[in-house]
């Protein structure tokens, strides 16, 4: 995430996977597209998902991961700030036309020392414009990753700190995930992504959230009829 990457700079995108199940976009910076780890915790939660019994539909005009990943798409771009995201938002929603999104960022914004001040302000803006786009979305929004340095970790915490605020004021389609508290500097590989054993951990974190609100996991067509949820699967 030390890389600064513009959209005149990203990566083509390889073809795109389907199973057409719900559509779920894995969207953020180098700890989505998987920094040190391939798939990064896309691996694992793919792994869980699909031990769980959920049909699910990675999408993003990004792709990569090794073969246990069932489904290498998602919206991770490295070295990305929330600007990035939010110049390039409206093109992505309307190209994979997500069910549910999973959102990390920030750690750019935190490590460039990018108008900082402003980053939870930026982040608001980002989600407003999801709404806007997809108003019957689900919106996961992760805090940030710890990091190894104390002067780049009390910015993490402080912009962590406006995020639980930010969320709230969203609506009930919009849902916090503390990403922070369920990683420690141990599962770092570099001071700031995550080694094997944090991206393990944070597949945990995001499938727990996406099960502790079961429409997500259901196709948008579906979400709004009357249906019946079995309570151990949630499906």
């Amino acid at each position: 995430m030390t890389l600064t990457q513009t959209a005149a700079t990203a990566a083509p995108a390889a073809i795109a996977e389907s199973n057409g199940g719900v559509r779920i976009m894995p969207l953020g910076d180098s700890i989505t597209h998987g920094h040190n780890i391939p798939g990064g915790y896309r691996v694992n939660l793919w792994q869980h998902l699909a031990t769980g019994g959920y049909t699910v539909d990675f999408v993003g005009s990004q792709f990569n991961g090794p073969p246990e990943l069932g489904d290498h798409d998602h919206q991770g771009h490295s070295g990305w700030r929330i600007d990035q995201l939010r110049s390039n938002i409206d093109g992505w929603l309307a190209a994979s036309d997500p069910r549910t999104i999973m959102l990390q960022i920030g750690t750019n914004d935190v490590n460039q020392n990018y108008d900082l001040a402003n980053a939870p302000a930026r982040l608001s803006g980002l989600i407003d414009r999801i709404l806007q786009q997809k108003p019957r979305i689900e919106l996961f929004v992760a805090t940030i990753t710890p990091e190894s340095s104390p002067d780049l970790e009390a910015r993490v915490k402080t912009f962590n700190a406006a995020l639980p605020g930010i969320v709230n004021s969203k609506g009930p389609q919009v849902h916090l995930v503390d990403m922070h508290k369920a990683l420690t500097v141990a599962d770092l590989a570099d001071g700031v992504h995550p080694n094997a054993g944090g991206y393990a951990k944070m597949a945990t974190v995001w499938y727990n959230a996406l099960r502790s609100v079961p429409r997500s996991l259901v196709p948008l067509e579906a979400a709004g009829r009357d249906t019946l949820v079995n309570a151990r699967s949630q499906r």
